[in-house]
C-alpha cells in the first residue's frame, strides 16, 4: 500500500546523494517536494527532471542548514505558503577529514558539528512546532553506523553522529503522546560524494575507500527511508541500521 501520495516532503541536503535519492523515490509515491541545500543549481535541475517525470509539486530553496535565522525565515515562508512538510527528512550531513583527533583541524570539527548537530537541531526546532500544532507528522534523521561504533580518526564525526542518534531518542520522548513520529535510519558503507568531501576533494583516494566492496548506494538508503515512511501511522520505526552484506560491522568488512 502507498500511503505517501499527496504528502509533502521537505528534504535538506538534496543536491546529491541520499537526498536526491530520496527526492526521486518520494516523487515516484506521489509525494510532493521541498528541495533544499547550498548547492540550489543542482536542486533546481532535479527538480526539473522530477517535474518532467512525476506529477508531484517541487518546491526549491537555496538552504545553508547551519544559519538558523535562514532557516527560520524558510520555515516561516513555506508555513506561510501553506506547504508545511508532512515529512521532515533531516538528511543534511559531511563527514570531514580522517585523523587523529591531536592532529585534526579545527575547522573540519566545526564544519562538521554546524552541520550535523546544529544544522539538524535548527530545522527541527522550526519545523516541530508546526507538526505538534496540527499533531500529525514525521521526522526521518539520517544518522550513521558512526553514531554506534567509533572508529579510528573519526572521534568528532562519530561524536556528531551519537548526537543524531541522542537527539533521535530525545524527540521521541519528548513527542510521547502526540502522533508525531520520529526516525532514524543508520546506514553503513555507502558510496556518495561523502568520501570524495571527506577527503577534500581527493577522488582519488575517496574511491580506494570502496575497492574490493559493494557498497550501499543513495538509492538503497532512499528504499529504506521509504519504507520507514510508508508505515502505518500507529507504527514508529524508532532505528533503522543497514550495511552492506560485505560489511557486518564498523570494523569487520569483507574485501574482494
Amino acid at each position: 500500500m502507498n500511503r505517501l501520495a499527496g504528502k509533502r516532503v521537505l528534504i535538506t541536503g538534496a543536491s546529491a546523494g541520499i537526498g536526491e535519492a530520496c527526492a526521486q523515490a518520494f516523487a515516484e509515491r506521489g509525494a510532493d517536494l521541498l528541495l533544499s541545500a547550498r548547492r540550489v543549481a543542482r536542486v533546481e535541475e532535479l527538480a526539473e527532471r522530477i517535474s518532467e517525470e512525476h506529477d508531484v509539486h517541487v518546491h526549491t530553496a537555496r538552504l545553508d542548514v547551519t544559519d538558523s535565522g535562514a532557516v527560520a525565515s524558510y520555515v516561516e515562508e513555506i508555513a506561510t505558503a501553506n506547504l508545511v512538510p508532512d515529512i521532515l527528512l533531516n538528511n543534511a550531513g559531511k563527514a570531514v577529514g580522517l585523523d587523529l583527533l591531536h592532529e585534526g583541524s579545527l575547522d573540519d570539527w566545526e564544519d562538521m558539528i554546524d552541520t550535523n548537530i546544529k544544522g539538524l537541531l535548527y530545522v527541527s526546532r522550526a519545523v516541530l512546532p508546526h507538526m505538534v500544532a496540527r499533531n500529525s507528522g514525521h521526522v526521518i534523521n539520517i544518522g550513521s553506523i558512526a553514531g554506534r561504533w567509533v572508529y579510528p580518526k573519526g572521534a568528532v564525526y562519530n561524536a556528531t553522529k551519537f548526537a543524531v542518534w541522542a537527539l533521535n531518542e530525545g524527540m521521541n520522548i519528548d513527542l510521547v503522546g502526540t502522533a508525531i513520529r520520529v526516525s532514524s535510519v543508520d546506514p553503513g558503507m555507502t558510496e556518495t560524494e561523502f568520501s570524495e568531501v571527506r577527503f577534500h576533494g581527493d577522488k582519488e583516494r575517496a574511491d580506494k575507500v570502496y575497492e574490493g566492496t559493494k557498497p550501499l548506494t543513495g538509492e538503497d538508503i532512499a528504499d529504506a527511508i521509504i519504507y520507514v515512511a510508508n508505515t502505518p501511522e500507529h507504527v514508529d520505526i524508532i532505528n533503522l541500521v543497514m550495511m552492506p552484506t560485505q560489511q557486518r560491522h564498523a570494523f569487520v568488512l569483507h574485501r574482494e
